[in-house]
């Protein structure tokens, strides 16, 4: 994503009746009722072990209580970590991000933390324009950390110092499209660009998060990360503040294969969905 003003985190937008016969029967509209709330208990049991939602129904925005969510998730990567990023709806700034750990075969809560979105909301990852300030929704890897800051203790991801000549490439003409650059190529315009160290505060500690990687589509958004907060609402990105950062860099782990999943409490990108 690219930040607008110099370390701020503010973003600017540059550029989602009865029955009858006497018979003891139910009325129409009970019987419709009845069979509606059995259908929809179906297929929230069915979303939280993993199967698909009937054709036709909605698939079960929420774990019922007592499910961890990521057990109501219809994929989280296969690996035993995942982090979730999880808005009220597609136009909020401001939501959660929850880390989990799967131990014995059970999903189990590790850590939690307020979170930051695009100043344009969210988007259908799938059908993000580049330039529209929103986060993409969908499930993720995380190819590497980064910062401008030492990682913090117990970190095992790749993780990459900021230099003075680091930049992501977000020019849709370049060859290095979506990708770390130091320095940056002659191909790569810098006002199309982000030159990292210019964000001190934001990009003390990143994880990428693996949205347009690894077979980037000219057009539809780079540099998306997990990061640390400024003073607002994000370009695009995921932040939390500082501390969460810190723990989340120190517990995720490369064998685990974690991911990340992003989504909204309901609706067409809910969480529950990817």
């Amino acid at each position: 994503m690219r930040l607008a003003g110099v370390g701020s985190g503010v973003v600017a937008l540059r550029a989602r009746g009865r029955s009858g016969g006497g018979s003891g029967a139910l009325p129409e509209s009970a019987r419709r009722r009845l069979g509606l709330g059995v259908v929809a208990l179906l297929s929230a049991v069915g979303v939280a072990l993993g199967a698909p939602a009937a054709p036709g129904v909605a698939a079960a925005v929420s774990p019922a209580p007592g499910i961890p969510l990521p057990a109501a998730m219809a994929d989280t990567g296969g690996g035993t970590q995942l982090i979730t990023a999880r808005a009220r709806t597609l136009s909020s700034t401001t939501g959660t991000v929850q880390w989990w750990q799967r131990h014995n075969g059970r999903w189990q809560l590790r850590g939690s933390a307020p979170a930051r979105f695009g100043a344009g909301g969210l988007a259908e990852g799938g059908s993000r324009v580049q330039g529209t300030s929103t986060t993409p929704t969908g499930l993720y890897d995380l190819p590497f950390g980064f910062g401008t800051a030492p990682a913090p203790p117990g970190t095992t991801v790749p993780y990459r110092r900021v230099g003075a000549h680091s930049w992501w490439c977000e020019d849709n003409a370049s060859a290095s499209y979506n990708r770390w650059v130091d320095p940056l190529p002659p191909d790569c315009a810098a006002a199309e660009s982000e030159r990292l160290a210019g964000y001190p505060t934001q990009y003390s500690r990143a994880l990428v998060i693996g949205f347009n990687y690894h077979r980037p589509v000219r057009g539809r958004g780079a540099g998306i990360f997990l990061h640390v907060n400024g003073k607002g609402a994000t370009a695009g990105c995921v932040s939390v503040p500082a501390g969460a950062m810190a723990r989340i860099l120190s517990w995720v782990r490369p064998s685990a294969h974690p991911h990340m999943a992003i989504g909204t409490a309901s609706g067409a990108t809910a969480l529950t969905r990817y």
